[in-house]
């Protein structure tokens, strides 16, 4: 039961000798007889802002795989080379055209071999730089740093400068760089400019993908088709949505995003999530208007839609603080829709 005061009550002055201001925690058996107590509430501008933790694991210690790869990939290569070079001269010993000619192949192939590196290299760095935006903006929603949110924005609008979407954006976000806000509000803002339509179009992305997978699946004959189809439109859409937040992986980048995809899943438990809402969809008399195949479509249509929700947290470069996340049960009514429209 809670304690109600007797005290009746009375107005009085801020500037009154008995009026005195405490804290919840301060000891009231000290205030002389007839003493006034005030407390003061807490400001809500002020609180804490729960802000989500990271999406993505973070490993410490040697990696020996990574070693062991690298070391087996560097001996590959030695291999390759040496083989190349007995190549070559075996040609020049038999005709000094056939050797400038394999000279000339194998430094086309190296060339060719340098440039995939190198963009190999740039998008595992293009990816590794959202995600450090990613974690910066989270830190800034913490701390309120206005200066760190203005160099977070300049980031922002250096990644986004080759979207043609986003020109109307970057203006009015650059036009309020030199305004006074504060560092939350300014990562919150340039959430709303840069990240609204990119997140519309992400969401059609991913219903379509969703619906593209259910039809497929349902109309296939073979099981093996659909995990072949449904893998096939998986790294599809992590591709398209990488690309959209400015990302455009490689090959490497893209097994690396699909390692964090999955492990954002695991994290979030979005595979329970997901079955727990495929069975209370299908179990209101979903399932009883769909055949077996209709019903299987729809549920890969769903776990595709779940792993492209994943792949937006983890590919877009700033969190979900300004604008609302992608909800699987919109995505499912789009599914359902579809269905409801098909003959």
């Amino acid at each position: 039961m809670t304690e109600r005061s007797t005290r009746r009550p009375a107005t009085f002055r801020l500037d009154d000798p008995h009026v005195t201001v405490m804290e919840p925690d301060d000891d009231a058996g000290r205030l002389a007889r007839g003493a006034i107590r005030i407390t003061p509430e807490a400001d809500p501008l002020s609180m804490p802002v729960v802000i989500e933790p990271p999406l993505l694991p973070v490993r410490s210690g040697f990696r020996w795989g990574t070693l062991f790869w690298s070391a087996l990939g560097g001996l590959v290569l030695m291999g390759l080379g040496l083989g190349v070079t007995h190549l070559v001269e075996d040609l020049f010993a038999r005709s000094e055209g056939l050797g400038y000619l394999g000279v000339t192949f194998a430094a086309l192939a190296a060339l060719a071999l340098l440039v995939i590196i190198a963009r190999e290299a740039m998008s595992l760095m293009r990816l590794a730089t959202i995600e450090k935006l990613h974690a910066r903006a989270l830190a800034v929603l913490a701390s309120d740093d206005r200066t760190e949110s203005r160099a977070i924005v300049q980031d922002l609008l250096k990644l986004a400068h080759r979207n043609p979407q986003l020109a109307r954006a970057r203006t009015a976000l650059q036009g309020h760089a030199d305004d006074i806000i504060d560092g939350a509000d300014m990562i919150k803002l340039a959430e709303r400019e840069l990240m609204s339509p990119l997140d519309i179009e992400a969401r059609r992305l991913v219903s379509v993908a969703a619906q593209r997978v259910s039809i497929v699946t349902a109309i296939s004959p073979r099981a093996l088709i659909d995990v072949l189809f449904v893998a096939a439109a998986a790294l599809r859409l992590v591709r398209q949505l990488a690309r959209l937040y400015g990302g455009r992986p490689g090959t490497l980048g893209m097994i690396r995003l699909m390692r964090h995809t999955i492990g954002h899943l695991a994290i979030t438990g979005g595979m329970a999530a997901s079955d727990s809402m495929i069975q209370q969809v299908l179990g209101h008399g979903i399932a009883a208007k769909l055949s077996q195949r209709l019903g299987e479509g729809v549920l890969n249509g769903l776990l595709t839609a779940r792993l492209g929700l994943a792949a937006i947290d983890v590919t877009r470069p700033l969190p979900f603080t300004a604008l609302p996340r992608p909800a699987l049960a919109d995505l499912a009514k789009d599914l359902l829709r579809k269905k409801d429209e098909e003959p």
